[in-house]
């Protein structure tokens, strides 16, 4: 028999009301009621209410034991008292009498309560986090993510997937974040790297001659922390498949996805998979400013230049006589008002924005500076297009679109937020493909991958070979896509380039010669030319998707030990300095930035 419990704090029912049990746990809270002590026993399983009477010969220990001091006990259960049940727990019908107490571990000051979960600085969580995570929220969060783990686990076997893992300790390789350098012991003044992502491992599976891989696989980039995004390290659900085209890969993953929001989606709504639209990078940028359009406001962008060329509103008719700039609309039904569009005003010029210009429309020619200044006939020709009322409002963003599309996108979601347009109990989801293969690099002034070099041009070696200049050649696409759910993209995949002629003439057009394609992704080109299938795939973030069902803003709240926003764990203090006989073993010196010293105090002339 467990000398520590027969049952767990989450078990015990009015059936087994007359039993005497032995628990144990955390002591989550205790009240003292008239004399009587109650404690909310914890563990991961759930709570149990025990109570202690003044005669018993422990009261004083159990009087003096502090929250979150570990104990074990032994009583009786007892049903409650009809008003006194807790409706809201599993064990809320019943109460265990104590007739032994132990104190297994005790606690001192909490720097951190756990009881009632208020906030409380990252620091604070983060060098404590194995207290943290015994908050409800926390620890619910972290079972969550299990849970889905498993869930798209068994929905990619059930696919017909294989699960294989891929090297940690593998080449540096420029997947667009900076590389987690590893010295080498046995090769002086050469590293490894942390994979920033399975990507060549899982493209030289499918060389090799397997179907369908996946992997829950660990990724590492040094790169700056955000609200959705780890600094350090991240998993996802990795997958490559052989012999497909881009719906192949859509149709094998999409509904595994599905299943896991479904699962755990609660009272929200999924929108079924068959349903996800496929939508243009183009398209997304010009509707809702955003290749991670946020579905759930159903509002979009219209360009709306033509109605002001040549008009008395003089700013906008300068924009709309420039062939290199943009008039859109943002429409706003129902937020016909005054104060709507001060308010938008506002949060435009906190944006850094001088504001937003708009009409208001009524019954008759329109509201405001730029309806007065446009004059009817072309306020009734942008109401005509957006489909606006009497009620309802319009916003103008203009000028060059990639300096104004990403405040535009925002503001679009504000609009619906403010309106109660955004339906919140949804998962909206949107395929966004046909990315643009290159980007033009405005620092070094010349074409660069704009998004993964090892994807396939559409319309493969012709289409590159006919692109000859940087025009044509930022018009090339790539069958490259994502996977949007509530403005948050958490999948990315493309179909690869599996042709080495298609790929020396991809980074060509990049500016890399044939040697640094060699020197860099030799193993993958060698591989390429002994027979590769096509091949494509795609990855999912496990912790946005966690973060998104968990209904979370921050994905260290659905992390267990995450780093700070500065990237450093403060429980186990790293990263830390090492000492100079490990540096040796690794053949590194250091050389650490020069900080300005501190100016010496003043010297006191009257002394």
């Amino acid at each position: 028999m467990n000398p520590y419990r027969t049952h767990n704090c989450g078990a015990l029912r009015k059936s087994d009301v007359g039993e005497t049990v032995t628990l144990s746990g955390w002591v989550h809270r205790k009240r003292d009621h008239g004399g009587l002590l109650f404690i909310d026993l914890r563990d991961h399983y759930g709570l149990t209410q025990i109570l202690c009477e003044p005669e018993a010969p422990f009261f004083d220990q159990v009087e003096a034991v502090r929250a979150e001091s570990v104990i074990r006990i032994e009583g009786k259960v007892v049903a409650r008292d009809e008003g006194q049940v807790n409706e809201t727990l599993p064990t809320g019908e019943i109460e265990v009498r104590i007739t032994k107490f132990e104190v297994l571990s005790a606690a001192g000051d909490l720097p951190l309560p756990v009881f009632g979960e208020p906030d409380y600085p990252e620091d604070i969580r983060m060098r404590h986090r194995y207290l943290d995570l015994r908050r409800e929220t926390m620890h619910s969060n972290i079972m969550l993510r299990s849970r889905v783990i498993s869930a798209l686990r068994q929905g990619m076997e059930q696919n017909g997937f294989t699960e294989f893992q891929t090297p940690i300790l593998t080449a540096s390789s420029p997947e667009g974040a900076r590389d987690f350098l590893v010295p080498s012991r046995l090769h002086p003044g050469k590293f490894f790297a942390l994979p920033q992502a399975p990507q060549i491992f899982k493209q030289l599976i499918m060389v090799s001659g397997f179907d369908r891989y996946f992997q829950i696989a660990p990724c590492f980039r040094d790169e700056d922390a955000r609200a959705d995004r780890s600094a350090g390290e991240f998993y996802q659900l990795d997958v490559e498949m052989s012999f497909v085209e881009q719906q192949d890969v859509f149709d094998a993953t999409a509904p595994v996805v599905h299943r896991a929001f479904e699962l755990f989606a609660g009272e929200r709504n999924v929108d079924p998979y068959e349903d996800w639209p496929h939508i243009p990078y183009a398209d997304a940028m010009l509707k809702y400013g955003s290749d991670k359009p946020d579905l759930r406001v159903p509002l979009e962008m219209q360009v709306v230049t033509e109605h002001f060329r040549d008009c008395g509103f003089k700013i906008f008719a300068q924009i709309a006589a420039d062939d290199q700039q943009q008039i859109r609309a943002i429409p706003a039904p129902g937020g016909g008002s005054r104060a709507f569009c001060d308010r938008m005003n506002s949060w435009a010029q906190k944006q850094g924005l001088p504001g937003m210009a708009y009409i208001m429309f009524d019954e008759g020619d329109g509201k405001g500076p730029v309806a007065k200044n446009i004059g009817p006939e072309r306020t009734h020709a942008v109401r005509d297009q957006l489909g606006l009322k009497a009620g309802d409002a319009v916003f103008f963003v203009a000028g060059k679109p990639k300096d104004f599309e990403d405040v535009a996108g925002k503001a679009r979601v504000v609009i619906g937020e403010e309106l109660g347009l955004m339906d919140k109990d949804r998962f909206a989801f949107c395929w966004i493909v046909d990315f643009p293969m290159y980007e033009w690099d405005e620092d070094h002034k010349k074409v660069e991958f704009g998004h993964n070099p090892f994807s396939m041009p559409q319309g493969g070696l012709a289409a590159l070979e006919k692109a000859k200049t940087a025009e044509e050649q930022l018009a090339l696409k790539a069958n490259q896509y994502d996977l949007v759910c509530n403005g948050y993209e958490f999948a990315s995949g493309a179909i690869r380039n599996h042709k080495p002629e298609i790929m020396y003439k991809a980074f060509e057009v990049a500016g890399y010669g044939a040697e640094v394609v060699e020197e860099k992704f030799g193993g993958l080109l060698n591989a390429f030319k002994y027979g590769a299938p096509p091949h494509g795939g795609i990855a999912y973030g496990v912790d946005r998707i966690v973060m998104l069902l968990a209904e979370q803003e921050n994905i260290r709240e659905v992390t267990m030990f995450p780093l700070t926003q500065g990237a450093e764990d403060l429980l186990l203090g790293a990263p830390a300095e090492v000492s100079p006989e490990q540096l040796k073993e690794v053949h590194i010196k250091l050389s650490k930035p020069i900080t300005e010293k501190a100016a010496p105090p003043p010297i006191d002339v009257q002394e």
